[in-house]
């Protein structure tokens, strides 16, 4: 509890910071949004928890300093920036090829039917796990929060404090998004809503890889 008081100016401005970050629209949060708006609250839920899993796994390796070393070894994190962007401009380049579809609604229930939900899953896990903001989003954090010589149960402390700020946000986006009312929202403004994703995913991917250039 002594170790706890002395580091909660710490803790609070990692969870402040993290906070921040996993609020920010990103490709992430418009995946999740575009997902629940368009396939319902199921799948919204699932690629929620795919990008909720590729932010485990970056939480892991800033805990254990495999960020630190990814962002020693430039050349790694060069590449992950080009798959990365690679990655931003196919989903681009999908929601960009949805606008010029004219579907039913019976024909667009039937293609959400025939997605996989481990195919959700994945893509939520690879759009996370690709995206080179989260490795140094979470290792700012980590060094936030943890001062020099910090315990093990401070790593825990700063890293389920944020892994749990990131799970509530990520599902909020999932029910909120995938009410009655957002869906309507979606079917009567469908074509403005994918050009906008696909601007997003396609910014992002040429950030991402002009930043590796």
């Amino acid at each position: 509890m002594t170790e706890l008081m002395q580091h909660w100016p710490q803790l609070v401005a990692a969870y402040s910071l993290y906070l921040v970050a996993v609020i920010t629209p990103g490709p992430a949060n418009l995946a999740i949004i575009g997902t629940a708006m368009n396939e319902g609250r199921k799948r919204a839920i699932v690629i929620a928890l795919g990008i909720f899993t590729g932010s485990f796994t970056w939480a892991m390796a800033a805990a254990l300093g495999l960020a630190a070393v990814l962002t020693r070894y430039g050349e790694v994190l060069q590449i992950l920036k080009v798959v990365g962007g690679l990655y931003m401009l196919y989903l681009a380049f999908k929601a960009a090829r949805s606008l010029g579809r004219v579907s039913s609604s019976t024909e667009l229930e039937s293609k959400i039917r025939e997605k996989k939900l481990s195919r959700i899953y994945l893509t939520g896990y690879a759009i996370h796990l690709t995206n080179p903001k989260a490795i140094f989003g979470w290792l700012a954090t980590i060094s936030l929060g943890l001062p020099p010589g910090a315990s093990a149960g401070s790593v825990v402390l700063v890293v389920c404090g944020c892994l749990l700020t990131g799970f509530t946000v990520f599902m909020s986006y999932a029910f909120l998004f995938s009410t009655e009312r957002a869906a309507s929202l979606y079917r009567s403004a469908r074509r403005p809503l994918d050009a906008l994703m696909a601007l997003a995913f396609g910014a992002a991917g040429v950030k991402m890889i002009s930043s590796a250039l």
